[in-house]
């Protein structure tokens, strides 16, 4: 059983904020997969459903404890289905990426993210980090109200095809192929524009003169 963990802040005056992109990822592998609306919990304290994705049994899980302590929340999902961190797959904004990127990689540190210093403190480190780019706004003294700023509606184009590509590609991830799954992501965010044909190098007709 694997756990897929999206990150944000819960509700509505969050709910479009650059933050909440792991949320919206979330939404994006439920909907895409057929999972059941997710519900409520006090335990863990989330939005929570499970189901299948391919040939994985899996839950997700959107915290509902506020960025700050999503470890509470993935920890109390863990120890009740018997999740190892290997297994939990957290889905989260990353300002050190340009928008529209996607990264995977299990394991390292937070760069100062608090959901995932959260989770680091609950959990250890030893868990996959699906990183979403939402650049950064040049200044760190800016970025707090960058984060928990909305997307605007010109953002929404790369967000909706980024988070479509992500729950397109989760089977390749689930199965343990990373490196498949940045590429087919990266082809569904960024398609190959087509080649353009090679000029007729031969040498057009003349008449003859009279």
């Amino acid at each position: 059983m694997l756990l897929l963990v999206g990150l944000g802040n819960p509700g509505p005056d969050y709910a479009g904020n650059r933050h909440n992109i792991g949320f919206m990822a979330a939404d994006e592998i439920v909907r895409r997969h057929g999972l059941p609306a997710p519900r409520s919990k006090s335990r863990p304290h989330g939005m929570l459903t499970e189901g299948w994705i391919d040939s994985e049994k899996v839950i997700v899980l959107k915290p509902l404890t506020y960025m700050n302590e999503s470890g509470q929340a993935v920890g109390a999902a863990m120890r009740y289905y018997k999740v190892e961190p290997a297994d939990v797959f957290v889905f989260h904004d990353e300002l050190d990426l340009p928008a529209g990127k996607v990264r995977a990689k299990f394991g390292g540190g937070n760069a100062g993210h608090n959901g995932l210093r959260s989770i680091d403190a609950h959990i250890g480190r030893d868990y996959w980090r699906i990183r979403l780019g939402i650049g950064h706004p040049g200044d760190r003294n800016r970025v707090t109200s960058h984060v928990l700023k909305d997307f605007s509606r010109l953002d929404r184009q790369w967000v909706d095809k980024m988070v479509e590509a992500v729950a397109d590609a989760i089977p390749l991830l689930l199965a343990g192929k990373e490196a498949d799954f940045m590429t087919r992501v990266a082809l569904l965010t960024h398609p190959a524009k087509p080649k353009r044909p090679a000029p007729d190098k031969a040498k057009p007709e003349t008449e003859d003169g009279p």
